[in-house]
């Protein structure tokens, strides 16, 4: 199997979920071209439209028509988040900085995820959480005029930060965040591509009062994250002809080729340009001896979602990967360390769960057994990649969960590997 073609990956998550968000907030209709169109970015435009926003059904070119930074309107329903903590955490910090009330619901999943983050911060900030029980979903905010704050964060998370930014904009007071590593800044790149001034200090994100946002109009570059599973697929074959065109090069979010090239892979970059305050670019990527690596350190919040992938590319490395510094996976979709390391195990990998991270070995044996991905789609894509290799017989269990983030992911897949 010589994985050949070329693939334009579904537009930037991230992204997109803040172009809805931040088009929603400016004054008057704005476009947005090549918005991804996967069930967790359906989730913002609905929860944007409860909110009295006026979003066209998602497509090639998306309109929204914002209603200033304050003028969104009391739900009459519950806000409906599906599984996207995305929508719920950088939401809330719009709504906070509203004078009104919004329950927020989520599916099973997202349900479990912690809020208690955001909650803190928004909190100082004056507006008040109530929480039907524990620390995530369902959970209503009660939004008011809000206090200028400066968060010393205890994680590098883009979406502690953008909530806290976000809830600053809406209510138009300063703050400032700072981070112990610098998480992905789309945020304010998009912020001052529409007017904001954004400043950042080493890891400290300031945000002074802002009066108005112009018009969103901008083209969503492809998802570093869903390249990666096909740049992992071209690193395991020696002869892989693949390009990954139009791909965001965000230096936040491309640690993963980073520690691709450390592994001894090839990644060339080729057509960059700019888009809306993001670089973009062609994504080559090659094999070659494929060696085990440490990851870890502030690298890890450049590369967090795809650490998936880059474990299940450790088993045909040669020597041992240690990922560590990565807690952060216990709290995704799934607790994304305990079910990696135990389905590579199922499969006849050798994998070792740490408190904050995994230890695989990497052989050439193959990898046979049925995958269970707990409905989260990282897992399901990373080890469908392992699946594609000759030799390797997997099974996904849930091969559906992948509409969250790349709904095209199977086609894609068939077509460059047949």
């Amino acid at each position: 199997m010589i994985p050949r073609g070329t693939i334009r990956v579904p537009g930037d998550k991230s992204i997109s979920h803040r172009a809805l968000m931040l088009g929603a907030l400016a004054e008057g209709t704005g476009q947005i071209r090549g918005i991804l169109q996967s069930a967790d970015v359906h989730s913002t435009a609905h929860v944007l439209r409860t909110l009295g926003v006026q979003v066209e059904p998602l497509g090639e070119v998306t309109h929204v028509t914002g209603r200033g930074l304050r003028g969104l309107l009391a739900p009459s329903t519950s806000l409906q988040c599906g599984n996207s903590g995305t929508t719920t955490r950088l939401m809330s910090g719009i709504v906070a900085g509203h004078s009104f009330s919004a329950r927020f619901e989520g599916d099973e999943s997202l349900s479990r995820r912690p809020m208690q983050r955001i909650a803190k911060p928004l909190t100082q900030m004056g507006a008040t959480f109530t929480f039907d029980h524990g620390d995530g979903l369902p959970m209503t905010i009660h939004g008011r005029d809000l206090l200028p704050i400066h968060w010393d964060s205890p994680t590098a998370s883009a979406q502690i930060k953008s909530a806290i930014l976000l809830a600053g904009l809406v209510a138009q007071v300063p703050v400032s965040v700072t981070e112990p590593e610098r998480s992905r800044d789309h945020t304010e790149r998009m912020l001052a591509s529409l007017g904001a001034e954004v400043m950042v200090d080493g890891t400290t994100v300031s945000l002074p009062v802002v009066h108005r946002l112009s018009p969103m109009n901008v083209t969503v570059p492809g998802d570093p994250s869903s390249a990666a599973f096909f740049a992992a697929l071209a690193a395991l074959a020696p002869d892989a002809e693949l390009r990954l065109t139009n791909v965001s090069l965000n230096p936040t979010r491309i640690g993963f080729f980073n520690v691709l090239q450390r592994m001894g892979a090839r990644v060339q970059y080729e057509d960059q340009d700019q888009c809306a305050g993001e670089p973009i670019g062609t994504i080559i990527p090659s094999g070659g001896t494929i060696r085990g690596v440490q990851i870890g350190g502030e690298e890890i919040p450049t590369l967090v979602d795809e650490l998936p992938m880059l474990a299940c590319l450790a088993t045909r490395a040669e020597g041992e990967t240690v990922i560590h510094g990565a807690a952060e996976l216990r709290v995704k979709e799934s607790d994304r360390i305990a079910t990696v390391v135990q389905n590579l195990r199922t499969l006849g990998a050798t994998a070792e769960e740490l408190p904050d991270g995994m230890r695989i070995t990497g052989n050439d044996a193959p990898l046979r057994g049925r995958v269970t991905t707990h409905g989260d789609h990282r897992i399901a894509m990373a080890f469908a990649i392992l699946g594609a290799l000759p030799g390797n017989q997997i099974e996904i269990d849930d091969p559906a969960c992948v509409e969250v983030s790349y709904p095209n992911f199977w086609s894609d897949l068939a077509r460059v590997t047949t």
